[in-house]
Parts: structure tokens; C-alpha cells; sequence
């Protein structure tokens, strides 16, 4: 049975810790990264006819007939699923004549809401090279919705620029508390816009948050993690996420945030979240060994006075925590299918009563998967060359019993889909592999 945040430490203990694995280190070759799965020739023939000015502009491509138009000029000039898998693991080449410094945008829904954000990109950025990314959440998100000018939050932005990084700032407002599903849609499709302009390192984006903005990255740790390098909550609690007169009310499963390590600050003596009421919250993490540091302030309030002298430890834990795209195991606990329902490479696609959460654990060795699934009635394996030797069997067992043995085909637009819908060069994925627990 998953695990909620009102449940007992003894339901904890059993549970298997998701093993960190070092990020995949891809070793480049006159801008063609090679894959051991594809053979000599096939390299060769992929770098003499790679257009990069083709890869660029379906990269950079935002309305819906550009990215169609991109991915049939795409698949009629590559020959083959491996040449084109090539293709955009070398790259679009970024330009290097884009918006430097503090610049003010706003995406617009679908509905015509407007949600603005503040980016900070480097004066000395570089198009040629990999920026870490952070996410910034104010808190006060009970206020009136924003309008131009840049002023959540912050007034000035002069203290959150930093030259090794970029640093984003989007807006909440009482319409779009960070752990709405507005917001829960917004934050990555900034990222996502962002990335098709700036050389982003995709495995290293956090996600930071101040008091509300705190509990708002606990939000998309316990429920919407696959973007995210690790989460760094401070001054929040997760607590708010389960009161339905903060919002949906939302059941918070524990087994989730064995995907990414949290950071977690507060203060003794903050009048809203002090140290003692998230003390039962930090004891289940330490028993379910889900990694994280807690720092408890001493004499602190509920502000950020200690930032400065924390400043280096927390810098120390974002380089020591990059996001490992493809690893050996995979966790997830959802209670709908239609959202919140997708760790990286694993994702929940039918439950066996909506709204009841269903569990679901996969462990690769090679091409075999090991899936244990409870109340979980289908569900889809994304397969990388990263991950699955192509011209071999794939093996998937699933509760003791073997479901599928078989090679799985690789698509050219399956291919091509999900990289339109993560716009995340370390999560190109060939083959979707849907399954159903007892067909």
C-alpha cells in the first residue's frame, strides 16, 4: 500500500531506497555524440549528411505547424531511426545573439492567462557551453494576480545573478498557487521555452522556494519530479498541501520523493512553520532513508537572515546532486491517471480505481525489466539507446510473471514526440513500450 504522510514509520522501513547513480558522462567526437548500440558505419554515414540547421529549426520550432513541417523534413532526410537519434543527440547549434541579463516575459495559456516570469541570464553567457538552471518560488502567493513590471517577490533582482547559471522567477498569485494545476503546467513549460533558446544542462535544474515557495517545491517533489535535479524548500511545509483549504488537498506519498534529494531550512521560532512542526515529517524521511539535509536555524524566524551563511553548503549540494536521467530503478505512486502519473522513463497510464493511488516500482538490468505493480492496471516503459541494446530481446516480468518478451521497434515520431514534449537533450526516448498488467 503506498505510503501517505499521516501514516506510520514502521510502513516506511520497507521500503527499497531508489539507488543514485552517477550521470551518464556522453563522450563527444567532432560534435557527434556515439552510442555503442550503433555500429561504424552507421556513425559515419550520420555525420556526413547531419544537418544541423535542420535539427536547430525543429528544435527552436513553437507553433504546431512549424514542429510538424520541422519533423517531416527531419524524417525524409534521415534514412534511418539511428541516424536521427544521432542527429539530435549532437545537437541544435544555439545561437549565441539572444537577450542577456534581467528580461522580463510571460507565457500565455491557452485560456489567455498570463503568467509572468522574470529570467536572469549571464552577461558572459556562452551558446557553446551547458547552464545550470534555478528555479526561484516567492512566497505570498495569496495576493492579487500581477500585472507588468517584474515586482514579485523581489523588487531587484541584483542579488539572485549569477554568472555560472541561469536563474528564472515566475509569478503566483491567488489563481495560481504554486501547487495548483495551472502552475503545475507552467513552471515546465517555461523551462521547456527557455530551452529551445539557451544551452541548458538539462540534468542540472533545481527548483528553490521561500515559504510558500517553499511548500510549492515540495508540491512538484511529491508529484511532478521528472524535471527537477533536486528540490530545495525553505521556510515551507508540506503539511499545506494536504489542507483543502489551502487547495485541492492533495494525498502526498512518501515512496515519491525517493526520485530527487530535497534541501530542507527552518527556523526554531518562524510564528508559521517553526522547526518543531516539520520534526515528524524529517523523522519519516530519515527512516524511509529518503536522501535530504535539514537545517533547523537556530533562533530563526521565518526569513531568509541565514541564506548568506548557508549559501556554500547549499551551492556544494546542487553539484553534488545532479539528476540522473536513465537509472536502474524507478519508484512511483500516483492516484490519477491523467497527471502527476510519470517518473522520467516510467509512467502510469491506468489505474485500478481512479482517485485510489496505485504503486508501481520498475528495476532494468540490461533489456530486462523487473515491475512490481499494485493497482496499477497499464502502463508504458519509454526506452532510450541509452538503456535498451535495440537488436536484442527486450524481457519485462511484471508481479513474478513474464508479460512481454520480444524486440521492441524503434519510431522515427515517437522519437521526434517526446522530444517536442520535454524539449530535454538527456531524455531522447525511440520506443514506448505500453503494457497492460493482466491482458
Amino acid at each position: 500500500m503506498a505510503i501517505q504522510t499521516d501514516s506510520c514509520v514502521r510502513c516506511i522501513q520497507n521500503l527499497v531506497e531508489i539507488s543514485k547513480l552517477k550521470t551518464h558522462v556522453k563522450q563527444i567526437l567532432a560534435a557527434l555524440v556515439i552510442s555503442p548500440t550503433f555500429a561504424f558505419g552507421q556513425i559515419c554515414a550520420a555525420q556526413e549528411s547531419y544537418d544541423s540547421e535542420l535539427v536547430t529549426a525543429f528544435w527552436s520550432a513553437s507553433t504546431e505547424a512549424e514542429i510538424e513541417s520541422s519533423k517531416r523534413q527531419l524524417m525524409a532526410q534521415a534514412p534511418d531511426i539511428e541516424t536521427l537519434y544521432q542527429w539530435l543527440d549532437a545537437g541544435p547549434a544555439f545561437a549565441q545573439d539572444v537577450a542577456l541579463g534581467q528580461q522580463e516575459s510571460a507565457r500565455v495559456d491557452f485560456d489567455g492567462t498570463r503568467y509572468p516570469f522574470v529570467y536572469l541570464i549571464p552577461e558572459t553567457y556562452d551558446a557553446t557551453r551547458s547552464y545550470p538552471v534555478e528555479f526561484m518560488l516567492h512566497g505570498g502567493v495569496s495576493r492579487p494576480e500581477w500585472g507588468p513590471g517584474g515586482e514579485w517577490w523581489r523588487r531587484g533582482y541584483d542579488s539572485l545573478k549569477k554568472e555560472d547559471r541561469i536563474v528564472v522567477v515566475p509569478a503566483a498569485w491567488n489563481a495560481a498557487f504554486w501547487w495548483f494545476e495551472n502552475q503545475a503546467d507552467n513552471l515546465p513549460s517555461i523551462l521547456r521555452e527557455l530551452k529551445q533558446t539557451y544551452n541548458i544542462d538539462d540534468n542540472r535544474v533545481t527548483l528553490s522556494g521561500v515559504s510558500d515557495g517553499g511548500t510549492g517545491a515540495y508540491f512538484f517533489a511529491f508529484k511532478q519530479s521528472t524535471e527537477w535535479a533536486a528540490f530545495l524548500p525553505y521556510i515551507g511545509h508540506p503539511g499545506v498541501l494536504r489542507n483543502p483549504q489551502s487547495g485541492p488537498g492533495y494525498k502526498l506519498y512518501f515512496e515519491n520523493l525517493m526520485s530527487r534529494p530535497l534541501y530542507i531550512v527552518n527556523g526554531e521560532n518562524d510564528p508559521l512553520y517553526p522547526v518543531s512542526s516539520i520534526e515528524p515529517f524529517i523523522s519519516i524521511l530519515q527512516e524511509a532513508n529518503i536522501d535530504h539535509v535539514f537545517r533547523a536555524i537556530e533562533d530563526g524566524g521565518h526569513n531568509t537572515n541565514w541564506l548568506p551563511d548557508e549559501q556554500p553548503m547549499i551551492e556544494q549540494f546542487k553539484l553534488d546532486n545532479p539528476r540522473d536521467p536513465f537509472p536502474n530503478q524507478l519508484r512511483w505512486v500516483t492516484d490519477r491517471s491523467d497527471r502527476y502519473n510519470r517518473n522520467l522513463w516510467m509512467r502510469i497510464e491506468e489505474l485500478a480505481v481512479e482517485g485510489q493511488p496505485g504503486i508501481m516500482t520498475v528495476s532494468r538490468q540490461g533489456n530486462s525489466f523487473t515491475v512490481t505493480a499494485e493497482s496499477v492496471v497499464a502502463f508504458t516503459l519509454l526506452l532510450s539507446p541509452e538503456q535498451v541494446d535495440f537488436s536484442e530481446e527486450v524481457h519485462v516480468v511484471v508481479n513474478g510473471r513474464p508479460l512481454f518478451i520480444g524486440k521492441v521497434e524503434q519510431d522515427m515520431n515517437t522519437l521526434l514526440d517526446w522530444v517536442v514534449r520535454d524539449r530535454d537533450k538527456s531524455l531522447f526516448y525511440t520506443a514506448a513500450l505500453s503494457l497492460k498488467v493482466n491482458p
